[in-house]
């Protein structure tokens, strides 16, 4: 205690901790080196002890196959020298590839370093490697099998990264609790950096997993994220600060950098954790992997079709909300059927945001496709080849004004339509980033009354009017698909849940609605493997992390 230092002042761990919670990108090591070394700066300004990043900081998570490369490494440990430079007078904890020295095993570790007056003073290696899902981490690293604390100013610090609190509880994915082993050797407090995508659920997910941690070791702990998206994964931030009754003494932004300073002092004033709503939560982590994926890729402009549907309607506000109005472009395509409150819907949606667009009708296109193909069709009925073939129509011009003007297509199918094959590949499955394909028609209405909740943004009728894709006289979805309002609970039990046709049925829906679907799910899995990335909101998008052969035979989905 110093001088003029009250007791009720002193600092419970004596020093002052910062989080830097940032937006790396992944690949730029430069660009993350500054990122890194401005928050150190802004840390010593602060006068702070110690400033933390969250896991492999240094590369940006996840660097996937880059870690194969040597020079990729090389530049890691570079970039690691150049932020040790800049360390005197503060204590820094990075995450970062280091080469494991053992010919045997994998050639990596994922580690967290501590430096200290520009000298690594503890490197830290990664124990539980998770290979679900999205992760494929053993498919690089080799795990950590000897655990101890390390030392600052006294304070003995359980550094663990990301998965290493996660095996806590009964069912446990792993073998060993890093923290089990670590808890003999009596931690102060418990660091955890951390890279953790987001889903819906996973902000109160985590919440409990640190609380429960921070209770069972009765020791505060502070966790910092990553914040950003990496093409199809989002990472929220939503770093914490826990005492050591799992009590939240600091909350970081969600979906924003941010950079907070916490000093824990034996009376430290917590406040319970607050869950924010799902659909707010997929609203944000939408505008904001839009808003990456183009700034990230060095991309400005977007195009996307307007058919006055709710699907356009809503991707066309959320790239308006990440990217600005006037960089989103609508192209309204009619069709012979296309009916006239549908372009009315369209040229709506985009006036009310101020936008711009086109009207270029496929009538012609279509009836000269038709012609050349007389001499092989002869006489055969409109069936789904003339449908796909306008959908072709539309995706021919818009990828045409994509390649002319540099604007990237947005994808507008939703999870529903993706699920069942309810798209034509290479038509309106086209784009280079599909938006909503992670949440489902029933979400899509949430997500749209949401967006509406202080004021008409997405047009009233383009949400109340029955959804069609107007290939033919009077379609509509449900002619060929359940009510979404069914369909999207049979779909969510299957794909997230991952029950069988068996189980779902049990719970009292139609046996042939159920095996009917089901079905569709895996003959279609073909058309997903050629989809465009899909921005993951959910516990289990289509993508990286669903695994599926395409082609297959599973019994379930013939009979029960």
């Amino acid at each position: 205690m110093t001088k003029n230092q009250s007791f009720e002042t002193v600092f419970f761990l004596n020093m002052k901790i910062a989080i830097a919670q940032n937006n790396y990108k992944v690949g730029d090591i430069l660009g993350n080196v500054n990122k890194i070394t401005n928050s150190i700066q802004k840390a010593k300004e602060q006068n702070v002890d110690l400033v933390v990043f969250s896991e492999l900081c240094i590369c940006g998570y996840p660097p996937y196959d880059l870690l194969n490369f040597d020079s990729f490494i090389n530049a890691c440990e570079n970039a690691l020298k150049t932020i040790s430079k800049v360390t005197e007078n503060i204590a820094v904890i990075i995450g970062g590839p280091t080469r494991n020295p053992d010919p045997k095993g994998k050639a990596l570790f994922n580690s967290a370093f501590l430096i200290i007056e520009g000298v690594i003073q503890n490197t830290v290696h990664k124990a539980l490697l998770p290979d679900y899902d999205v992760f494929d981490e053993c498919r690089y690293f080799e795990p950590e099998t000897t655990l101890n604390v390390i030392d600052f100013k006294g304070v003995k610090i359980a550094l663990t990264i990301c998965e290493d609190l996660w095996n806590i509880g009964n069912e446990g994915l792993y073998k060993v609790n890093p923290m089990e082993v670590l808890k003999q050797q009596s931690p102060d407090i418990i660091i955890n950096i951390a890279a953790s995508p987001f889903d819906y659920e996973q902000q109160e997910k985590r919440y409990g997993i640190l609380k429960a941690n921070a209770e069972k070791y009765k020791t505060p702990l502070v966790y910092v994220n990553q914040v950003g998206a990496h093409t199809d994964l989002i990472f929220d931030g939503a770093s914490l600060v826990l005492d050591s009754k799992g009590e939240v003494l600091k909350s970081l932004k969600s979906f924003e950098e941010d950079f907070a300073i916490v000093e824990l002092q034996k009376e430290n004033i917590s406040k319970p954790f607050e869950a924010r709503p799902k659909i707010e939560l997929i609203h944000d982590a939408l505008v904001l992997g839009i808003r990456d994926y183009f700034r990230k890729s060095g991309l400005t402009k977007a195009v996307l079709g307007l058919s006055g549907g709710i699907d356009s309607a809503l991707t066309y506000v959320l790239a308006v909300k990440a990217l600005g109005v006037e960089n989103v472009f609508g192209l309204l395509m009619p069709s012979e059927f296309s009916s006239a409150h549908s372009i009315e819907d369209a040229l709506k949606s985009v006036e009310k945001v101020g936008g711009t667009y086109e009207i270029i009708p496929i009538k012609d296109a279509f009836n000269s496709v038709s012609e050349t193909m007389l001499p092989v069709f002869k006489d055969l009925p409109f069936n789904l080849t003339e449908e796909n073939i306008q959908a072709r129509l539309r995706a021919l011009i818009l990828m045409a004004y994509s390649n002319k003007f540099g604007h990237v297509l947005l994808n507008t199918s939703n999870k529903s339509e993706a699920a069942v094959g309810y798209g034509t590949l290479y038509g309106d499955m086209c784009g280079g980033l599909a938006v909503l394909a992670d949440i489902y028609k029933t979400e899509v209405y949430e997500l749209s009354k949401f967006i509406n909740r202080n004021k008409e943004i997405i047009p009233y009728n383009s949400i109340h009017k029955a959804p069609s894709a107007e290939l033919r006289p009077g379609q509509k979805d449900s002619d060929s698909l359940p009510e979404y309002a069914i369909l999207d609970q049979i779909l969510y039990r299957h794909i997230e849940l991952a029950k069988s046709a068996k189980e779902i049925v049990s719970e009292g829906f139609d046996e042939i609605t159920v095996l009917k679907i089901i079905r569709l799910v895996y003959l279609n899995e073909y058309k997903r493997f050629q989809a465009a990335p899909v921005l993951r909101v959910s516990p289990k998008a289509f993508g990286s992390g669903r695994k599926l052969p395409i082609v297959a035979c599973y019994k379930q989905v013939s009979s029960i």
